[in-house]
This record gives structure tokens, C-alpha cells and sequence, in this order.
């Protein structure tokens, strides 16, 4: 049991870092499996994708006095467009955090903006939080 927990708290923890990891994959085999409380996988995956998410945040709050660095990831002009996106819808663009290929850098760019990490915090986890809860009824609905 603890190993379930764990394999998805580690799934949705490294799906919302960079690496391409698929946590809602676990936590349908895990509904699907029948043995868990829907509600505890739903917080185990909350949790570890949420605390994936403050990892971003840190790394952009942080890393970006680096950005005059050659080795620096983001060029220049990306980094300007990112933050004039994020000036422009502010932080409700957070609840967007849980969209493939565009949250986990949302994420990092909130830490670069310098979001306050309560801010932060709250709307991330109700993105991540309401993305689980639907795809777990949608799986319990179809699982029967």
C-alpha cells in the first residue's frame, strides 16, 4: 500500500517538474485497481504535484539572477515574452498550471515574477486539485 502512495507521489511530484512523467496514468490504474480510497489518492497526487509546482516556483525566483549566464536555459526574448504574459493576466494564470506543456513553465515563471508563495500556493492547488478530481470521477464513472 505505502508503495502505491509512494509511486504516486513521486509520478505527480516529477510531472510537474520537467520531466515527462504521467501521473494521471497512476492515479487511473490506481483508481482502477479498486483496492485505495479514491480520496487519499486524490490528496497523495495533489500534494506531490503541488509540491512538484513550488519546486518550479523556487527554481524561478532563484535561478533567474542567473539569467545574464551563457549557460542560463531561457534566452533573453523568451523570458521577456513569458513575463509580459504573465504581467498581463496575472496570477489567475495559475489555474491554468495543470495544462500539459504550458503549466510546468507558468510555474517557474511565477517565481521569476516573484508571485508570493501563499498566492502561489492556493491557486495551484486548486488547478492541480480540481484536474484530479475530474479525471477521478471520469474513471470512476467509467470504471463503474
Amino acid at each position: 500500500m505505502l508503495i502505491a502512495f509512494l509511486g504516486l507521489f513521486l509520478s505527480a511530484f516529477g510531472a510537474a517538474t520537467l520531466l515527462p512523467m504521467q501521473s494521471e496514468a497512476v492515479l487511473v490504474a490506481l483508481l482502477a485497481h479498486g483496492e485505495y480510497a479514491p480520496w487519499a489518492l486524490l490528496v497523495v497526487a495533489t500534494t506531490g504535484n503541488v509540491l512538484g509546482s513550488v519546486v518550479n516556483w523556487v527554481l524561478g525566483r532563484y535561478l533567474e539572477h542567473f539569467r545574464d549566464r551563457s549557460w542560463f536555459p531561457i534566452r533573453q526574448d523568451q523570458l521577456d515574452k513569458a513575463q509580459a504574459k504573465y504581467h498581463r493576466y496575472g496570477r489567475w494564470s495559475l489555474l491554468l498550471s495543470w495544462v500539459p506543456v504550458i503549466g510546468d513553465p507558468l510555474t517557474a515563471v511565477a517565481g521569476i515574477m516573484r508571485e508570493p508563495l501563499w498566492s502561489f500556493f492556493l491557486i495551484v492547488t486548486i488547478a492541480k486539485a480540481g484536474r484530479y478530481l475530474v479525471l477521478a470521477a471520469i474513471s470512476l464513472q467509467v470504471l463503474g
